[in-house]
């Protein structure tokens, strides 16, 4: 069984950064791909950046690209999203994620950007 927690979430002005980090209980770098996802009220769950595993290649949402960064720390168990020149659009709740043979989700950390 893995936790994952989310932090770093909150209240940033247009334009502004936050990081985003998710604690791990254990290793999640076994699992297939381990990802950021958001949920915006009255939309569907998207992805937003992914880690593949196996070969380190990264993915990130077209919406996203070349604002958002993903990285991890394998010393520390733990998953970043770096997201700089923040939108209005980019509002929702952010959720960890380690997908593999089982899918291991957190809690959360929600993120409002405000103009």
């Amino acid at each position: 069984q893995v936790r994952l927690v989310e932090s770093g979430g909150g209240l940033v002005q247009a334009g502004g950064s936050l990081r985003l980090s998710c604690a791990a209980s254990g290793s999640i770098f076994s699992f297939n791909a381990i990802s950021w996802y958001r949920q915006a009220p009255g939309k569907e769950r998207e992805l937003v950046a992914s880690i593949i595993s196996s070969s380190g290649n990264t993915i990130y949402a077209d919406s996203v690209k070349g604002r958002f960064t993903i990285s991890r720390d394998d010393a520390k168990n733990s998953l970043y999203l770096q997201m700089n020149s923040l939108k209005f659009e980019d509002t929702a709740m952010y959720y960890c994620a380690a997908l593999g043979e089982f899918d291991w989700w957190g809690q959360g950390t929600q993120v409002t950007v405000v103009s």
